[in-house]
């Protein structure tokens, strides 16, 4: 992704994808905004391994993803483990639209691993920041969407 296409649509399609997905699965409307999570934190990332060579990370407050499980699941609270079950669903989710609004844009296939789950910020090695989205629900919960590209060293190897 890093090279198929102007950073600038690359940030418009991710942007969208966030809001719609968010909005249709967990009835939560995200914004971009400058306000960065809190303290209580979890992560999911994906790894791009066919048709592109980038990752994906979500890092959000517990409390804003909290109220996303429990908006899809119908429920007023939630288990730890549902927790990481509806982040891990929602973010496959996410990254396929991601994936198909791609293929459409760039006719590249992709494929990407299974989100993974994490409590707390979570920065995968090897890899550095292209850029980062941040959103709030306009409540207190607030989260930010990665796209990591591999790590060039000084020598230009990767």
């Amino acid at each position: 992704m890093n090279t198929a296409l102007a950073k600038e649509e690359l940030e418009r399609i991710l942007d969208q994808a966030v809001q719609d997905v968010t909005e249709q699965t967990a009835g939560v409307c995200l914004r971009q905004d400058n306000q960065s999570p809190g303290e209580d934190l979890c992560t999911v990332r994906i790894t791009f391994d066919k048709g592109f060579h980038t990752s994906l990370t979500l890092c959000a407050d517990t409390g804003l993803l909290s109220r996303m499980a429990c908006n899809s699941f119908h429920e007023e609270s939630i288990s730890p483990e549902d927790l990481e079950e509806f982040s891990k669903e929602y973010f496959n989710v996410l990254c396929g639209r991601i994936a198909r609004a791609m293929f459409q844009v760039t006719n590249v296939p992709a494929h990407f691993s299974p989100p993974v789950f994490y409590h707390g910020r979570y920065e995968p090695e090897g890899s550095e920041v292209q850029f980062m989205l941040t959103y709030s629900d306009g409540d207190c919960g607030g989260a930010q969407f990665i796209h990591h590209v591999p790590r060039v060293d000084e020598d230009g190897t990767v």
